[in-house]
């Protein structure tokens, strides 16, 4: 526990600290508008530079596809729209519990606005306990507790398909809402089925070193009881053909698994499509937090594209059946809009930064906004229900991303300045775009500063402490039914549930 006496007189010192770097920031802020005012008059040769020293750049810049002086309001959602969200949360695994496996939960959200249809507000559970879940990522050097993460981050787009796709199957096999219409519930399939009943034989693969395996007279398991001119875009760029390699797993030299070889990956054949109606009601599908995953990049070819081709295979579904894929970032740290003028501030003829800067210990002489980020600066510039210009982020991890680019712009709520992501095919069509937005901003103000769906699921998907130990008493209870014994945690594992002091 805090000893808060002793804290106390460390405060002090933080808020001088803080007064300080307050007084400096406003400084940057004002300087960070006239440079924006300069770039506005050459924005075109700004373009231009960046276009042709894009691989001598030390640093990511994000290319406006609009003129930078542009603010669009936002005009008002229509009173009968839906509105799709997932979220992800998970129990990690652990050597010091009962048995070593991950749980990944998804929490799902459909919502119907001037309908008189009934939300669904649920989540998916997936329990992973097989070696080749558990140590598949090891021939790749990739921890299970990341690995599982990454699985998380697939899930959630998977799953936010196929709900977009039963709620545009609904709404083809529905006539246009009413004032008195009612509607059943949405249920969208489940994305996978799990086992109805767990044999010894699936069991002992969770057991831990410690625990005996059942005889062969064991019981029996037990059951599982507004008018905005269209855009064109760059092409994105393809990224270049991974070869996989099979990687041996030495961590692991004594699990009873006859081969952890990763099988060729395939991507499956898409669903037909799902004609929209008529007059389709207006959708978009949320995730919470950024498009760009670029925690992806540094992966190997094989581990990546095992994650991410389910990603974008999830988006071309969205796009298909016309359902704007949006990904919102609440208090966003990025600088990608504020480095495109590092290409103004930068003393030298040429922005070749491995040239001249790639020795440099610390700072380039053309980091003078620093330490600002983007939201900052278009709190300063935007009116609340205005969006910036929009922006093509030149992440590196998109070169990965085939066709989905993602573009970006600030927006406004009200409540904060919100970084708002999409794919290429969702700005191609500005009064698509626009409307979309429009809906987010509906979103935030109905959730009193934050989309009302995002916050719906994760509160369905979040795992608390009396879930995860319902969870391990569920599973010890079914180990014990299959026959195992000395079922139990580690004794480092008991000893911090409980103290002697």
């Amino acid at each position: 526990m805090l000893d808060f006496t002793k804290l106390a007189r460390q405060m002090q010192g933080v808020s001088h600290h803080l007064v300080a770097e307050s007084a400096a920031l406003r400084e940057k802020l004002r300087q960070a508008e006239q440079l924006m005012l300069q770039a506005q008059t050459h924005q075109a040769e700004l373009v231009t530079r960046q276009t042709q020293w894009r691989d001598r750049l030390i640093f990511t810049a994000a290319e406006p596809i609009e003129p930078l002086e542009t603010r669009v309001t936002l005009p008002a959602p229509p009173s009968a729209h839906t509105v799709l969200a997932t979220d992800g949360s998970q129990i990690a695994p652990s050597h010091h519990e009962i048995a070593y496996c991950y749980l990944i939960n998804i929490g799902r959200i459909i919502l119907h606005y001037g309908q008189s249809k009934a939300p669904l507000l649920d989540s998916l559970p997936e329990v992973f306990y097989r070696p080749e879940d558990l140590f598949v990522s090891r021939q790749w050097g990739i921890r299970t507790e990341e690995w599982m993460g990454y699985c998380r981050t697939a899930a959630e787009a998977e799953v936010l398909a196929e709900l977009a796709i039963a709620v545009r199957q609904s709404q083809r096999n529905s006539p246009l809402p009413s004032s008195n219409s009612t509607t059943a519930r949405i249920v969208p399939p489940r994305r996978a089925s799990l086992p109805k009943a767990i044999d010894a034989e699936q069991l002992s693969l969770l057991a831990l070193p410690g625990l005996e395996s059942p005889s062969p007279e064991s019981p029996s398991p037990g059951s599982y009881s507004s008018g905005s001119p269209s855009l064109e875009l760059p092409a994105a760029s393809r990224p270049k053909p991974m070869v996989p390699q099979a990687i041996s797993d030495p961590a692991v030299p004594d699990l009873a698994v006859p081969d952890l070889a990763v099988p060729d990956l395939t991507v499956p054949d898409p669903p037909p499509t799902v004609d929209m109606p008529t007059a389709a009601i207006p959708t978009i599908a949320m995730v919470d937090g950024s498009l760009i995953y670029w925690f992806l990049e540094p992966l190997p070819g094989e581990a990546r594209d095992r994650i991410l081709q389910p990603i974008l295979q999830a988006w071309r579904q969205l796009q298909r059946i016309g359902v704007p894929l949006i990904g919102y970032v609440s208090a966003s740290r990025s600088g990608e809009a504020l480095n495109f003028l590092r290409l103004q501030t930068c003393p030298y003829p040429a922005p070749d930064c491995a040239t001249h800067c790639a020795h440099l210990p610390d700072k380039t002489p053309c980091q003078v906004l620093e330490p600002l980020r983007d939201g900052a600066v278009w709190a300063r510039l935007l009116q609340p229900g205005q969006r910036s210009p929009l922006w093509r982020s030149s992440a590196r991890i998109q070169g990965f991303y085939d066709e989905q680019a993602i573009y970006f712009c600030y927006v406004h709520v009200g409540s904060e300045i919100a970084r708002v992501e999409m794919p290429e095919w969702v700005v191609q069509d500005g009064d698509r775009c626009n409307a979309a937005l429009s809906l987010v901003l509906a979103q935030v103000q109905k959730g009193y500063g934050y989309p009302v769906a995002l916050a719906e699921a994760h509160n369905q998907a979040v795992v608390r402490g009396s879930d995860r130990a319902r969870f391990f008493a569920l599973l010890e209870q079914q180990m014990v039914k299959a026959g195992l014994r000395n079922v139990g945690t580690s004794y480092k594992e008991a000893r911090k549930r409980g103290s002697i002091a």
